[in-house]
């Protein structure tokens, strides 16, 4: 019995943190929960798409919510740069240069031909995505609310 357990315990958390992002995402976890909000949700969730398998059939499938031409992302990266740089970033930002502003583009992965309007839109919008400077989720809020509204980024707001 032990060494029938043993494989779950080892990898069911891993299967849960490959789904960690299932809220809006797809499997029958989503589904079930869908539109609910918090921890709770969101673990049971995973915890159901884990559990069943269904996710991985899903985006096999391209059923429960899921399709085959999804674009694995992840917006961590962004976050604890955000969270590591704030006062210097909005500095950046205000200003419309900085090293700080250069590595943001780059981990968004800004094109060149759209670099000079991401660094245009953050000093125009600067006081709307600074209004909290302490706090790295509000600017990851705002700034991923500001690309959303510009047609040409748009398209790197996902990974904020």
């Amino acid at each position: 019995m032990k060494k029938v357990l043993f494989p779950l315990f080892v990898f069911l958390p891993v299967t849960a943190f490959a789904a960690a992002n299932n809220v809006g995402s797809c499997g029958l976890g989503s589904k079930v929960f869908e539109g609910q909000k918090g921890v709770a949700p969101q673990v049971l969730a995973a915890t159901t798409n884990g559990t069943f398998g269904n996710q991985t059939f899903g985006i096999t499938s391209g059923t429960l919510g899921c399709s085959q031409d999804g674009v694995v992302s992840s917006a961590w990266k962004t976050a604890m740069f955000i969270d590591g740089n704030k006062a210097q970033l909005a500095r950046d930002a205000a200003s419309g240069q900085g090293e700080t502003l250069d590595a943001l583009a780059a981990l968004l992965k800004v094109e060149a031909q759209d670099k000079a309007a991401f660094v245009s839109l953050t000093k125009a919008r600067h006081a709307e995505i600074f209004t909290a400077v302490d706090s790295a989720d509000s600017i990851a809020t705002q700034l991923k609310a500001a690309l959303q509204s510009d047609s040409r980024l748009a398209k790197y707001a996902e990974a904020v």
